[in-house]
């Protein structure tokens, strides 16, 4: 059992800077794949990024590439969302996941995540 808290969401001007932060309680949070997802309103669940458990490669969804970077500090049980030049797109619901077993491949995929916080939005104005 794994208990996932989000934070560091709000309200910042486009072009400007926001840090996510994710904090994992109830289990060895370093076995464990982690990835960022959000949601706007009327959209579908989306994939934002993920880093694995094990070497802390990183994987980026093309529409975020560059602007955010992923992290995690193992001994914290925290995972991060470094994101920059933030634009009104960006606006959403972030959602922070792990995973127990999950397949490079699968990375993307929310369905194969076991554990979901409670989300933390994130608005970006122009």
């Amino acid at each position: 059992q794994v208990q996932l808290v989000e934070s560091g969401g709000g309200l910042v001007q486009a072009g400007g800077s926001l840090r996510l932060s994710c904090a994992a309680s109830g289990r060895t949070f370093s076995n464990y794949a982690a990835g960022w997802f959000r949601q706007a309103p009327g959209k579908e669940r989306e994939f934002v990024s993920a880093i694995t458990g094990g070497a802390g490669i990183t994987y980026y969804a093309d529409t975020v590439k560059g602007r955010f970077t992923i992290s995690r500090d193992n001994a914290k049980s925290t995972m991060y969302l470094q994101m920059n030049s933030l634009k009104p797109e960006d606006t959403a619901v972030y959602y922070c996941a792990a995973a127990t077993f999950i397949s490079v491949g699968h990375l993307r995929q929310g369905s194969d995540y076991d554990y979901w916080g409670q989300g933390t939005q994130v608005t970006v104005s122009s």
